[in-house]
């Protein structure tokens, strides 16, 4: 693992690369050289501000290159940085601030609604957000672009990753400019061309950092729209694709793909929430050979791997996580505090040097997770004869009925075995001790009892009767386009 700062690596390979095209934001492309200039003009904007190595400058950022270069910017003069997440209400925007704690916050003509009214710290904009806050850009566009030198340490604080919080105030994990890299810095794969789509940057950082140090292009776009993923793997010949399972389930079934030209895809990456063996059979025959699937966490980095070769091995590799990847050790603790056995379930521990030092502001959700060098994920696994972790889910979301473990992939995975139904979604009430299960209906002769039948014939009349099916034409996601668990809790059926 290089222990180099990341941020030397991409502003050496932009250097490199002078007059390569290596980002095209909406439909504008940057240059190389450009897109140096432009960071080394915002490095001097953030200087003038006092700002430097053991400083902060947290962003609601945009999917820009306007938010990459100032990201890039502050890491380049020793300042830690952090894409902040969009929390739903202005009291826990507030509560994020204040764990975070930043020098400075930067927002966009697109985020600045975010801001709360009791911010606390210095507030500045890229762009005119119509909220009279000092103009970032403007004092960057008076700044010389002469290259300003990294003074990034390798030990000290670069990047927080903002969770999304679907469990309450976002978590900010900690790594330093050389930990950092073991996320961010990847071999050379200048054939790279990765689509970057969503409203917010702190989504997908990694995968921009890593396909500019690889030397590949990044594509960015500021929404996810299944009509416009289609249209810009054509347009841009797109190799690499990430999307959160929703989004490739809503892609999968968009009535342009039979004839959308996909040939130029080799990795569509699906991560981040529920992914039923019985839908990921349904995208491999409509996608090819192209899906990858990983586990991890922000706190955790990448821990598996299931590569498109993996899918084809053999049905049960369709429910797993694949294989552990090196440098990545996994253990699973059982409820009694021992190590689980071959094939029995536990929770989720993982070592390796993607590993965060911490939580932001946070010392006993860092104590409780991090422990003797042990990141405590509290997510649910096995692993199978093959030697493939399966994800079972958050262990809270677990149940015993009839002295059998119950996932919520257990009861979506049977209930997408029938034909009427094209996807469906269980989440965990623990209050009430039932699922709550939303199912989007393929066809309009969906069968609410068949469906029940299903479950009980499977996983018994227990588990059916502690089952509530909400019918639903859309799922509500998050900004991060998983599930949105509390909305779907105060769903009722129709």
């Amino acid at each position: 693992m290089t222990t180099e700062p990341y941020i030397d690596v991409v502003m050496r390979k932009l250097a490199a690369r002078r007059q390569a095209v290596v980002l095209i934001c909406g439909d504008t492309p940057w240059r190389a050289d450009e897109f140096r200039r432009c960071i080394h003009r915002y490095a001097r904007a953030l200087g003038s501000q006092g700002l430097g190595p053991g400083a902060l400058v947290a962003l609601w950022a945009s999917n820009s290159a306007q938010a990459l270069a100032i990201r890039y910017a502050a890491n380049l003069i020793g300042a830690a940085t952090c894409f902040l997440s969009a929390p739903e209400t202005p009291q826990a925007r507030s509560a994020l601030l204040r764990t975070m704690a930043p020098d400075l916050v930067v927002v966009f003509p697109e985020t600045a609604h975010l801001l709360p009214a009791d911010v606390g710290v210095p507030v500045v904009a890229a762009g005119e957000t119509g909220h009279g806050l000092p103009r970032l850009d403007i004092l960057a566009d008076g700044a010389v672009a002469d290259p300003v030198a990294s003074v990034a340490r390798p030990g000290d604080l670069a990047i927080i990753v903002s969770s999304g919080g679907s469990t309450g105030v976002p978590k900010g994990s900690c790594r330093s400019f050389a930990s950092y890299a073991a996320l961010a810095v990847t071999d050379d794969n200048p054939g790279r061309r990765q689509l970057v789509n969503g409203k917010l940057a702190y989504l997908s950082q990694v995968l921009v950092d890593q396909t500019l140090t690889g030397g590949g292009l990044v594509i960015l776009r500021d929404h996810v729209d299944p009509t416009d993923t289609l249209v810009q793997i054509e347009r841009h010949a797109i190799t690499d694709l990430f999307l959160v399972e929703p989004q490739l389930f809503s892609l999968m079934n968009h009535p342009r793909l039979a004839d959308a030209n996909l040939t130029s895809l080799r990795r569509l990456l699906h991560i981040g929430a529920s992914a039923p063996a019985t839908l990921r059979r349904r995208a491999v025959e409509r996608f090819g050979p192209v899906l990858v699937h990983t586990y991890g966490a922000s706190e955790a980095g990448l821990v598996s791997r299931l590569g498109s070769d993996g899918y084809a091995a053999d049905p049960e590799a369709l429910s797993s996580a694949g294989r552990i990847l090196p440098g990545v050790e996994v253990r699973l603790r059982r409820p009694d505090g021992m190590i689980a056995g071959p094939g029995a379930a536990g929770t989720i521990e993982i070592r390796s040097g993607a590993i965060a030092a911490g939580y932001r502001n946070a010392p006993e959700r860092t104590a409780a997770t991090f422990v003797d060098g042990w990141c405590h994920t509290g997510d649910l696994g096995r692993f199978d004869a093959a030697g493939r972790l399966h994800v079972l889910g958050r262990a809270v979301d677990m149940a015993r009925e009839g002295g059998k473990l119950i996932s919520p992939t257990m009861i979506e995975n049977l209930l997408c075995r029938d034909a009427s139904i094209r996807q469906a979604t269980v989440v965990r009430d623990a209050d009430a001790r039932r699922w709550v299960a939303l199912v989007q209906r393929a066809k309009r002769s969906f069968d609410g009892d068949r469906a029940m039948g299903l479950l009980a014939g499977a996983l018994g009349k227990a588990v059916a009767e502690a089952t509530t099916l909400v019918p639903i034409d859309h799922v509500p996601l998050t900004e991060q386009g998983k599930p949105d668990r509390a909305a779907i809790l105060r769903l009722r059926p129709v």
